[in-house]
């Protein structure tokens, strides 16, 4: 018989070892946004190289941001949400640097 100090199944009051699927999901958004975030300063930096255009900064620049918003998102427990919006700035960023800039 158990008393109220010692649960009847062992471990019980401990959590699994490892993070969750949670943290993990946050881990990943988070180095799928830092490395989108590299790439565009990289595509940038290539781009300004290039040609020096106002919508050219503007363009990369407002990714870049949207990346450090998802991080961002991502650390406050937002993944889902994070996900969305990285994913339609980075199609955004792919139709204006095609059409506008191209």
């Amino acid at each position: 018989m158990s008393t109220p100090d010692q649960p009847d199944t062992p471990g019980s009051d401990t959590p699994p070892p490892g993070p969750t699927p949670a943290a993990r999901a946050r881990r990943a958004r988070i180095a799928a946004a830092s490395l989108l975030m590299a790439a565009a300063a990289v595509v940038l930096a290539l781009r300004l190289a290039s040609r020096s255009s106002v919508l050219v900064v503007g363009v990369y620049g407002l990714l870049l941001i949207l990346c450090g918003g998802v991080i961002e998102l991502s650390r406050r427990g937002r993944t889902r949400l994070g996900t969305w919006l990285l994913a339609a700035g980075l199609a955004a960023a792919l139709v204006m640097d095609g059409v506008v800039l191209s």
